[in-house]
């Protein structure tokens, strides 16, 4: 096979990854660089290919740059971020990962694969300088104050749950690492604020981040702050465990930090300072950790998502927030609170439940747990119009396989099994949709699927969002 038909290879595979790739010779000229790619630095192929790096790309100085240390010093980069401006004078934040081609001990090649960031990295200069106005830490605009949580707000008076509460008071009583384990929707964060404002840290800050909200470079960069050239396009800037100095810091599904990270916020914890990323200056910091996982941390520890040692440093005191399910008696109380905060958030008067749309309530099993309860009674108190009573009429449960049995018997079951499957579960996944106003964010959570996957069996068995 010839040099052309190399090429021409080449050329067709990097078009077909969604990564954006980028091929210079050893002297740096340009001679792969895919849509991609051009989409991801918001510039024209025709402004790469055929071009040395440098010149393509004069808003990345040769110290910072990835390609520059893969082609002239034979150094790889893995998941580097990098913030430039381009030919266009348009900013952009990208994560690379560069390598030197070497044949017979020289570099004859460097090929970069990127991915644009800079929304999310936009995003989350928006949180930490938010956090900021909030603590009065910037002269920018205030920020509406956010909704504080206490022991008043938790409602419950099952048993089990009583004891987990009155074991998140006296956790509020010290200043132990907190660890709680909760299925979503049962009120983690209302325990984590709650523990915060009755401690004696309650006049210093409460921050939280969700750990799976952010890629590892940009989660780290929050965290502990990053120094002005530290990396491209870096500046001066204190992270949350500056900002929550003397205060509390919750860490959401901290089993979706990656595994590196988590090494990094045990050392952290073990030495009470930080270190800004690309800084040398150590900074101690006085924050008390909570943390929490909507999954059991035994099962996360052995699927290797949490690290044992942060596990076992951060669960000083335990808490295990029980399901709805688990604590059916409760499903009345909190009913009546919901309707009295929903009645004044729409004007209405429906102010009691009828015992067969009650017993409708106590019957189901809550995949999402007290949110998605509040869901529900959000939906029927919002669609009421004189009634005073919750009925049937105005109920709209979720979908459950048990509440389909009367329609499976009457589906003919002579057809293949897959078939039958799949009517099954088009009429949950429309019970769902119904139930949630056609919500599809709220209908994957009570699925327990991921978005695209509903959107797609949606598409598939044609149900409109």
């Amino acid at each position: 096979m010839d040099e052309t038909a190399y090429k021409k290879i080449i050329e067709e595979l990097i078009e077909l990854v969604d990564e954006g790739v980028y091929i210079v010779d050893r002297d740096g000229v340009g001679l792969f660089y895919n849509e991609a790619m051009a989409k991801n630095e918001k510039i024209n192929v025709t402004d790469v290919v055929g071009k040395e790096f440098h010149k393509a790309f004069p808003g990345v100085r040769l110290s910072e740059s990835t390609m520059y240390h893969a082609l002239k010093k034979r150094v790889a980069t893995k998941n580097k971020q990098q913030t430039y401006t381009n030919l266009y004078g348009k900013e952009v934040t990208t994560i690379n990962s560069t390598v030197p081609v070497n044949v017979e001990g020289r570099t004859v090649a460097a090929i970069e694969v990127a991915r644009d960031i800079t929304n999310i990295r936009s995003m989350s200069d928006t949180i930490l300088e938010l956090q900021g106005d909030k603590l009065g830490t910037t002269k920018a605009t205030k920020t509406p104050t956010i909704k504080k949580y206490t022991f008043e707000d938790i409602i419950g008076q099952n048993r089990t749950f009583a004891a987990i509460v009155e074991r998140a008071k006296r956790a509020a009583k010290n200043n132990a690492s907190v660890f709680i384990y909760g299925e979503t929707g049962t009120g983690k964060e209302l325990f984590a604020q709650s523990i915060h404002y009755a401690s004696s840290r309650r006049e210093n800050p409460f921050l939280a981040q969700n750990c799976a909200a952010l890629p590892e470079s940009l989660l780290e960069g929050i965290l502990f702050g990053t120094t002005k050239g530290g990396f491209t396009g870096a500046v001066d800037r204190a992270g949350l465990f500056e900002q929550a100095n003397g205060g509390t810091l919750l860490l959401d599904e901290i089993s979706a930090m990656p595994y590196e990270l988590q090494s990094k916020l045990l050392r952290v914890l073990q030495e009470d300072y930080i270190r800004r990323v690309g800084g040398t200056t150590d900074i101690p910091v006085d924050v008390r950790i909570i943390a929490t996982v909507n999954e059991p941390p035994e099962v996360l520890m052995a699927e290797g998502k949490l690290r044992k040692d942060l596990y076992y440093r951060l669960n000083v005191v335990s808490i295990s927030i029980p399901p709805l399910r688990n604590r059916k008696d409760d499903i009345p109380v909190l009913t009546d609170a919901f309707l009295d905060k929903h009645n004044k958030r729409f004007d209405k008067e429906v102010w009691m439940v009828s015992e067969a749309a009650m017993a409708r309530l106590c019957k189901y099993d809550y995949p999402g747990n007290i949110r998605e309860l509040e869901n529900i009674i959000v939906q029927s108190v919002s669609m009421a119009e004189t009634e005073h009573v919750l009925t049937d009429r105005l109920l709209q449960m979720p979908m459950q396989v048990q509440a389909l049995g009367k329609d499976i018997e009457q589906w003919d079951r002579q057809g293949p099994l897959n078939e039958y499957m799949s009517n099954l579960e088009k009429e949950i996944i429309r019970g769902v949709m119904i139930s949630e106003g056609g919500n599809v964010s709220k209908s994957a959570e009570i699925l327990q699927i991921k978005r695209q996957t509903l959107q797609h069996k949606l598409k598939k068995y044609g149900i409109k969002e």
